[in-house]
């Protein structure tokens, strides 16, 4: 059996390979993802991350923070990529972007079964010129 905190740098690893099927070896077939845009089961996340390595070219992903207690890991990630398709409504930018996650796993036999998580994804669609910045600010 892996250890919880091993799994949150292997969530890394695959976001760095930009391999959606590795999520297959992480992801029990039945995962439960409580974020509303991405589909059900270990399906819908496939579909989903295959969709962002589309969108938001040479992603990497830094592991901030992973801590583990009991059935649940936690991390504290950050993602930086480049916006070069359409990604969630928001037409190609080019724009380098920043984004910075907290998820937490619930583990069983060694793989996530159920996941939340909390984005900033105000600062991403800035990022992206989607929204403009608070007061005109600049990029």
């Amino acid at each position: 059996m892996r250890n919880h905190v091993d799994l949150a740098h292997l969530f890394a690893d695959i976001m760095n390979s930009h391999d959606a099927r590795r999520f297959d070896a992480l992801v029990s077939e039945a995962y439960v993802q409580h974020n509303p845009g991405v589909g059900p089961g270990r399906a819908g996340l496939v579909a989903f991350m295959g969709h962002w390595f589309e969108t938001l070219s040479d992603t990497h992903v830094t592991v901030e923070d992973a801590f583990s207690g009991g059935d649940r890991v936690v991390g504290r990630f950050t993602y930086r990529a480049r916006h070069t398709g359409p990604f969630v409504g928001v037409p190609a930018s080019g724009a380098d972007i920043t984004m910075r996650s907290i998820d937490i796993w619930w583990v069983e036999n060694g793989r996530f079964v159920e996941h939340w998580d909390e984005l900033n994804l105000l600062d991403v669609f800035q990022q992206m010129g989607a929204i403009p910045m608070p007061g005109g600010a600049a990029q």
